[in-house]
């Protein structure tokens, strides 16, 4: 394998690195704290085209690969934008995947390409209160009535709903207790986000605060059939197109912040004088940093190869899943070492430390805990009895 980005991978790193060069700390602290979408952010990477990326040439997009996406949002994460950049173009990126596989021509052109080019906002409706992650119970339905769909349900945990115009909606259009395999009978929708039939209800939480966090209420949302996405009852399959890449994404984003807390602690490090000396001089300060680097290396090379995998249209499950256990926990040890350079200036927000520790705790739990990603591979990799 070939570990050299080409050419236009290093140009798309530049122009990423460049663009996050031009908002700063200062900048994403006041995201978080007065918890406001990174507008002038979102529009610069709409206008460098990195949010469409994986979408095609033919309707707007760049027609890039996974590997490329993977690499411009480590970027971001790296910076101090951290997961309240990467996670504004992230949904729109493995959002619109299934859409882009499994739409229609008529879809494809209608909405692909206001997605690529940033003016149609795009999030992701699947857990539910009561489903978490078993998908299969999930009790959001959708009753045909002539060539409409009327949706009913509750959503929980749905990111960036405050500002998108649509969701990628995953509902039953057969109830659970009538299908022979417990994944049939499910439905996806490219639904419009009607604000007069769902209520969009903010979740607070302890980091990534410039992107909101929500909980949705459908009631009798109109859905056209045209936005009906493949066929009735195939929602579940067509939706295992985002997942693997979706995984692939997060990971980048966990060893990007990785990389940037490291990044600071450095040079916190060589700068910092205590006893005539820097303390980055320390090989109480040395040992953990360049331990934590060696596992962020680590974690990337897997990332790497599960979008090798994925472009070659080879089975990735398990390197995705495995690549987003790694970089996670990488990511945080990281940061954690990070922040403990920092000692008690750790504390202080303006460092930004405490901003990256919090929101590099998220991709240890989403878009599925690190526990489910061992089971999976026990299960699925090492041929253990499955434990749920």
């Amino acid at each position: 394998m070939n570990f050299e980005l080409t050419p236009e991978q290093e140009m798309l790193k530049k122009i990423t690195r460049d663009i996050c060069k031009s908002f700063d700390d200062e900048y994403w602290r006041n995201i978080e704290k007065e918890h406001t979408f990174p507008t002038e952010f979102w529009n610069q990477c709409a206008e460098a085209g990195l949010i469409g990326v994986l979408i095609s040439e033919e309707y707007g997009g760049a027609g890039l690969n996974i590997t490329d996406a993977v690499i411009i949002l480590m970027e971001i994460a790296k910076s101090a934008a951290g997961m309240d950049g990467a996670s504004t173009i992230h949904l729109s990126m493995f959002g619109a995947n299934p859409l882009f596989y499994h739409g229609n021509k008529e879809q494809l052109q209608k909405y692909l390409p206001d997605v690529a080019s940033g003016k149609m906002h795009v999030c992701f409706g699947v857990t539910e209160p009561n489903a978490g992650t078993d998908t299969s119970r999930i009790t959001t339905f959708a009753k045909k009535q002539g060539d409409k769909y009327i949706i009913n349900g509750h959503k929980v945990f749905i990111t960036k709903a405050q500002h998108s115009d649509r969701i990628l909606l995953l509902t039953r259009t057969t109830p659970y207790d009538e299908v022979e395999k417990k994944t049939d009978g499910m439905s996806l929708f490219f639904a419009p986000l009607d604000r007069s039939a769902i209520t969009i209800k903010e979740i607070e939480k302890m980091g990534r605060n410039g992107i909101d966090t929500n909980e949705l209420f459908i009631e009798n949302l109109v859905v056209d059939e045209f936005d009906l996405i493949g066929e009735e009852g195939k929602g579940f399959y067509y939706l295992l197109d985002g997942l693997n890449p979706e995984r692939m994404l997060i990971a980048a984003e966990a060893v990007g912040m990785g990389y940037g807390g490291i990044e600071r602690a450095v040079k916190y490090a060589n700068e910092r004088i205590v006893f005539n000396r820097p303390i980055g001089q320390n090989q109480g300060v040395q040992f953990p940093l360049a331990d934590a680097y060696s596992h962020l290396r680590a974690a990337e090379l897997l990332i790497y190869q599960a979008c090798w995998l994925y472009e070659n249209g080879k089975p990735c499950g398990a390197e995705a899943n495995m690549a987003k256990l790694r970089a996670s926990e990488a990511g945080f040890e990281a940061v954690d070492a990070a922040f403990q350079v920092f000692g008690g200036y750790g504390y202080a927000k303006e460092y930004n430390i405490e901003r990256m520790f919090r929101m590099a705790r998220l991709p240890r739990l989403a878009p599925i805990t690190n526990e489910l990603v061992k089971s999976f591979v026990a299960v699925k990799v090492l041929g253990l009895p499955k434990s749920f």
